[in-house]
């Protein structure tokens, strides 16, 4: 068995090409399933997932998780390590600022939050990435799932992704949006982005944690030839 760090759609993608358990934390009450095997829950830190290694003894773990589960990132690295498995960490591309962007780059949300200013901000963070940004009153909060304890004055856009170039612009100028915040998930050229560039906004990029694991390929296709290493000869 191969144990796939899932929540992405390349992890969903890799599910497709190669048989493979896929783990999912379960913060969404209706995730977007993968095809084949899927466990869902939380592993219990540093000390559960090794516990779980050592009951179940993948092969190999691939993690696939999002550019920002930097927690779940680093349990694996330590985990593998400890019990000795394999790690790959599987992470698309990062965005590219291109001609017309007006991007600012900060470290932290908590940088975006001051970036923002007195603007009104679309907040396309997630749900779980809304603490630093209660200070703000006006704020439109775009996520899968309502989050507890957002202001009264935030406006909460409710849908999963993706979304288009058409709603995009609609919702910038619906809500009188003055400035984007977003977290530098990367992958195809988001909507979100080439909306900001044509309207001439503001985005402010939240940079991405480090890469903690040896071995990182950036394609699906990369994972899939380095899981082969790893087929049960039987």
């Amino acid at each position: 068995m191969i144990l796939v760090l899932g929540g992405t759609a390349e992890a969903r993608e890799l599910a497709y090409r190669v048989p493979v358990l896929t783990s999912l934390a379960g913060r969404i009450r209706e995730p977007d399933l993968p095809v084949g095997d899927v466990r869902v829950g939380g592993f219990g830190g540093v000390s559960g997932l090794v516990a779980w290694l050592q009951e179940h003894r993948p092969r190999a773990v691939v993690d696939a998780t999002h550019p920002f589960a930097a927690q779940m990132s680093a349990h694996a690295v330590e985990a593998c390590s400890a019990v000795g498995v394999p790690l790959l960490r599987l992470q698309r591309p990062g965005w590219v600022e291109g001609p017309g962007d007006r991007w600012r780059r900060v470290p932290s949300l908590e940088a975006a939050a001051e970036a923002v200013g007195d603007r009104t901000v679309l907040l396309t963070t997630g749900r779980q990435a809304v603490q630093p940004f209660l200070g703000l009153s006006r704020v439109v909060l775009r996520a899968i799932e309502r989050p507890d304890g957002i202001p009264d004055s935030w406006v909460c856009v409710l849908g999963r992704p993706p979304w288009s170039l058409e709603d995009e612009l609609s919702q910038i100028a619906e809500h009188g949006i003055e400035a984007l915040v977003t977290k530098d998930s990367g992958g195809p050229a988001a909507p979100k982005l080439e909306a900001a560039r044509e309207l001439g906004l503001e985005v402010i990029v939240v940079d991405r944690p480090p890469v903690l694991a040896d071995v990182v390929v950036t394609t699906v296709e990369a994972a899939r030839e380095w899981t082969l290493r790893f087929e049960d000869p039987g």
